[in-house]
């Protein structure tokens, strides 16, 4: 037993002092690049601009392909002939002005459903009561199509902008404050207690902590609103046309239609399509930027 106990400790005593080895060290620049380079594609398809500018490449070639196949340009024209038809209006201002009169309602419409959504979302959360009354008149009126209250207009305001800045605030405020009073109401106590902490009640309260804590649900419900202001001012339009001294692209479809010039009405409904495209992927997109996504409140 001594002499297996001796060998075993002459074991470990080897073990415990074996040689060192050094390995002598590698220059930085030897070790070489540790980053995979992404390929051309992978590249490109990082870049949101171009896989959507892809997408309406591809609607636009099953565009042409289409009409050339159907051979009926009075039925559905090609894209060629659309954008020549498109061309030649923007050429000769008739599609210019009729975006101009189109957006000097638009833009006046939003900016008073906008602040009336502003004072009333304001007032709801308040109090109790308040976000009982606007969540009621918005379960009532939000279904109901503004096109459907035109009648009613033409009866109390007449032929004229006035008629279509009510439909359009109909159409608008409704979305707007529901997305508003339910961004809101998600707002984390945390943060109210913060705001309270610091003394802010009324308007500051609401500026200071509810907004940019619910921004995310707002720029929602401003989008969804802009896309619900151009269906009910293009179909306005079309319904009776000329808005005080500029008629808009609503009636340029009108026109168009009834002359059998069905080019022209896809170059105007093109020109809704890419007014849409620039407000949603420039401006709302820009709103992101500088916005929810320097927050951290939105991934990508």
């Amino acid at each position: 037993m001594a002499d297996v106990s001796t060998q075993t400790q002459k074991q470990v005593i080897e073990v415990a002092f074996r040689p060192d080895i050094h390995r002598p060290l590698a220059a930085a620049n030897a070790i070489g690049d540790v980053t995979q380079k992404l390929g051309l594609f992978e590249r490109l398809s990082e870049k949101t601009w171009l896989r959507r500018l892809a997408v309406i490449l591809v609607l636009v070639i099953a565009w042409e392909l289409y009409a050339r196949y159907a051979s009926n340009e009075l039925m559905f024209p090609s894209f060629s002939n659309t954008a020549l038809a498109w061309w030649e209006g923007v050429r000769s201002g008739v599609l210019i002005r009729a975006v101009y009169g189109t957006m000097q309602v638009l833009l006046l419409g939003y900016a008073v459903a906008i602040g009336i959504s502003a004072l009333i979302t304001t007032l709801a959360i308040s109090t109790r009561v308040g976000t009982d009354v606007l969540a009621t008149m918005t379960a009532m009126f939000n279904p109901l199509p503004a096109i459907a209250i035109l009648p009613l207009a033409l009866l109390w305001f007449g032929l004229g902008v006035t008629s279509l800045v009510f439909v359009i605030v109909h159409s608008v405020l409704w979305a707007v404050s529901l997305n508003t009073l339910t961004g809101f109401l998600s707002v984390s106590q945390t943060q109210r207690m913060v705001g309270r902490n610091y003394g802010l009640k009324g308007v500051g309260f609401v500026l200071r902590i509810l907004v940019p804590a619910a921004f995310p649900s707002i720029l929602s419900g401003l989008k969804i609103g802009w896309a619900f202001a151009w269906r009910t001012l293009i179909a306005a339009e079309l319904v009776f046309g000329v808005s005080g001294s500029s008629a808009g692209l609503g009636w340029y479809i009108f026109q168009n239609r009834n002359a059998l010039e069905t080019a022209n009405v896809f170059a105007g409904l093109l020109t809704v399509i890419i007014i849409g495209l620039f407000v949603e992927g420039v401006v709302f997109r820009s709103i992101e930027a500088v916005t929810v996504r320097r927050w951290g409140m939105q991934n990508s």
